[in-house]
């Protein structure tokens, strides 16, 4: 257990910043699944739509430090290319 202030306080910061990160992992995954589920259906333009919501989400968890740079345009290119692909 930690036994200085500051001990106290990082742990008391390490709550409250995993819970708000959580939340923001869950947000980038429920768009991500919106992504997926129109690419399975077949439905372009509504992957499109998808990817297009998704990438601000995905790109404002990277600039929150809770994603790395190029795994979220490696996933942004990768959804695109498959988008592509659809008849």
């Amino acid at each position: 257990m930690a036994h200085t202030v500051q001990a106290k306080k990082r742990i008391r910061q390490l709550k409250k910043h995993t819970e708000t990160n959580r939340m923001r992992m869950s947000r980038i995954r429920t768009f991500l699944r919106n992504v997926e589920h129109a690419i399975e259906n077949g439905d372009k333009p509504a992957a499109q739509d998808a990817l297009k919501a998704f990438q601000p989400e995905i790109m404002r968890g990277v600039t929150k430090g809770v994603l790395h740079k190029n795994m979220a345009a490696r996933r942004i290119s990768r959804l695109n290319k498959r988008i592509k692909a659809l008849a």
